[in-house]
Parts: C-alpha cells; structure tokens; sequence
C-alpha cells in the first residue's frame, strides 16, 4: 500500500500566525490587545469584533490531548490537541494556584474561517491539576515524541495537530532556555505576545528571538548509483540503520557541511550534494527545542569506509534490494497503530509497559537483519525515494528533481 503525504510530520502548520492587515482583530497585535481585556475581565475595554480564544497547556514540553475515537472494528483511537477555551482554563489554572496573565501565553496563530486566536502556555508540575484536567476533560499530557509516533499520516487534522504541538513546544522550550539576557545577565520579558524576549535592564534591552538549530541530513549514495551508505549507533534499536547527519558550523553552507560530516564520521568523500527537502524537528533535546533537519542526496567520491567510532557503531553500503526488503519488512501502520493505542490508554488512565520499536519485528519476535525508521522521519523519505526510483541512468540524472510529494511503500 502506498501513503502520499503533501509534507513532512511537523510541517504544515495550519494555524496562520501574521495576518494581512495590522488591525485585523486575528492579528498578533490586535489579538494580544483583546486578550488582555479578556484576562482582566473588563468588558468595556473589549475591541469589537473581539475573536474568540483557545489555550493548549504543556507541561515540561508535552501537550495536553485527547481521544476521539474508541477502538473497533478494526480502526485505531486517533488523538487530538485538547484545547480549553480562555474562561475555563483561567478557571480550572486559578482553583490550583496558577495565575493566568498574558505574560504567560504565547501567541501561536489563529484560524480566519473560525475567528479563533489559539494560544499555548507552560504550567509547572502539579498533579492535582492533571488529576482534574483527566477526571473533568479526559485530557492527557503526552510526550510529543509519543505523539509523533502516533500521529496517522493519511488524517490532515491530525498531521495539522502535531504540528501546532510542535511549534508551541519549540517556542515554550525557547521561552525557558532564555529567561536571562546573554549579554549582561539580567532577567528577559516576554515581547509581541510572547514571540520575542527582551532584557529587562533600561541600559540593555537586547532583543532576543528563537533560536533556530539547522542539521544537515543525507544519504550518501555511491558512485554507480546502486548503493547508500547508512550508519548506526549505539542507541539504536537492533538492526535499525539510518542517514548520516550533523549540525552546521559558523561559516559553513549548507553543501559544506553535507561533505564534512560524510567524511568525519566515515571516510567517505562526498562530491555533488542535491537538496531533497527539510523537517523541523521539536522532538530533540531540551536544550535544542527548534531543529530543522535539511535533507540532501550526496554522491561519493570513494568507496572505502573508516568508521569514527566516538560518532557511530558502525556503517556500511547496501545495496538497493537490500533497503526495499527493510523498507518491505516493517510494519510502519502496525507500529503507528499500537503508539495510537498507547495514547489513548494513557488518556483513559491505564499503565501499560510499551515498546516503540513492537511494529518492526518479525512474527517470530525477532528483529529483522535490517530496517530504518518509519514515515515520521525525513531520513525514511531519503532512502525510500532512493530505492523505489526507476532503474538508474546515471547519479545526476537520476535526484536534480525530487518529487513534490513523498509516496511511502507500506
């Protein structure tokens, strides 16, 4: 079965986060204005045509969600972000201590067809309100990576979901790696609706903005065109092989630094690089919320691999049969289809032991010779454009125009 997806898992962010006009009440402006009314209840004070406000609470980077759909016949639950309209969250925050004020909430867009301005907030660890928020809402915090996981790729709303989860994730991380100014030490304060901070000090008043992690991703491909070089390390999963990657380094392009990393890791010099795509990525560590992973094929001068072993565990060339038997091995649905069960138990409540890697072994249990990681990764859309291309006619003909889409071979 083939899944034709339009983008990659954290793209397509279907809130719109600047408006046309200035003035229009969904703008950031306008928006925060309103808010502000909101908060302090003041009715007199609230612009007309005022939109209509909805908050998604985090907490230490998981958002708040929900089930829709009970498991039958068949059919996996599905999860949604659990938004609380303004009033309520104001409500249920302020019965356990937490203050809601604009300082608080991050702008993150807002939807015109609705007139709806979605915000996003960071609440600190307090048990009693997840217990209300699960007993009141049916509402979970859930890692985003868990989410990732299980986030079907044919359900739009729910790619759209993800990726509003992730923009808010990336930019409340940001908020908490920049309380204090770089420059002088004084502490930072939330600008235009929380999308940029400012030094609190008179005499500094540095403006800081989020910060951005670009990370190069290729699959290094040999000369014939038959062969990609993937390599692993040693927190991977058993037989799980990927893509090389590595961040940028000031003063590098983006092809320099392609060339830099294939051959520090293993050896291998890398020629022409061809640019296939980018995915942000708000799934890494905390210290770097806002990765964007940038995504080349890269042909190799050399065939001989030196493995650095302080990088990887190990790497090695396999040919193109080889990566469509992995990519025809494992179950990508059936694993996507057991993260979505897990999630939906955890709304409900219920403790389960549960294994992220269950859809890539064989019926015997075991894990098969060679797989990569499934569709929510760039680096799946790499290789697997790769292997299922039409015969080869030469390595330059062959990627100067990858497709528009990603057609997944499940």
């Amino acid at each position: 079965m083939a899944i034709s997806l339009n983008s990659h898992l954290f793209a397509g962010n279907p809130l719109r986060s600047k408006t046309p006009k200035l003035h229009d009440p969904l703008s950031l402006s306008s928006s925060f204005e309103s808010l502000k009314s909101h908060l302090h209840q003041n009715p007199e004070t609230h612009p007309p045509n005022s939109p209509f406000f909805k908050v998604l609470l985090f907490k230490k980077g998981r958002p708040l969600v929900s089930s829709s759909i009970e498991e039958e016949d068949g059919v996996a639950p599905s999860w949604h972000l659990g938004w609380i309209d303004l009033a309520d969250c104001k409500t249920i925050l302020g019965k356990h201590g937490v203050q809601l004020t604009e300082s608080s909430l991050v702008y993150l867009g807002s939807r015109a067809e609705e007139h709806v301005v979605y915000w996003a907030m960071d609440v600190v660890e307090n048990g009693e309100l997840a217990t209300e928020l699960s007993n009141r809402k049916q509402l979970c915090f859930v890692e985003l990576r868990t989410l990732m996981m299980a986030t079907d790729w044919t359900d739009s709303w729910v790619m759209g979901d993800l990726a509003i989860a992730g923009h808010g994730r990336a930019l409340l991380e940001w908020h908490n790696q920049s309380r204090f100014c770089g420059h002088c030490g004084d502490k930072t304060v939330p600008k235009e609706a929380g999308r940029m901070k400012q030094c609190s000090n008179e005499l500094c008043k540095k403006s800081v903005y989020p910060r951005l992690d670009p990370v190069v991703i290729m699959l290094v491909i040999d000369r014939e065109n038959n062969r990609v070089l993937l390599g692993r390390q040693s927190r991977f999963v058993p037989s799980m092989w990927s893509c090389l990657a590595g961040f940028i380094e000031p003063g590098e392009s983006l092809e320099e630094v392609v060339r830099r990393e294939a051959y520090e890791e293993t050896g291998i010099e890398v020629g022409e690089v061809v640019y296939h795509s980018s995915q942000p990525w708000p799934v890494g560590p905390n210290s770097l919320p806002c990765q964007l992973m940038v995504g080349f094929f890269a042909y190799a001068k050399s065939h001989e691999i030196n493995v650095d072993k302080e990088e990887l565990e190990d790497a090695r060339w396999h040919s193109r049969e080889d990566v469509r038997k992995a990519l025809r091995f494992a179950e990508y649905k059936k694993a996507q289809r057991l993260a979505a069960a897990k999630v939906d138990q955890m709304i409900k409540g219920v403790k389960k032991r549960w294994s992220s890697s269950a859809g890539y072994l064989a019926k015997s249990g075991e894990f098969a010779p060679m797989f990569v990681p499934g569709p929510f990764a760039i680096t799946h859309h790499l290789i697997s454009a790769w292997a299922n291309q039409d015969p080869p006619t030469g390595a330059k003909a062959q990627m100067k125009k990858p497709p528009s889409g990603f057609v997944l071979k499940l």
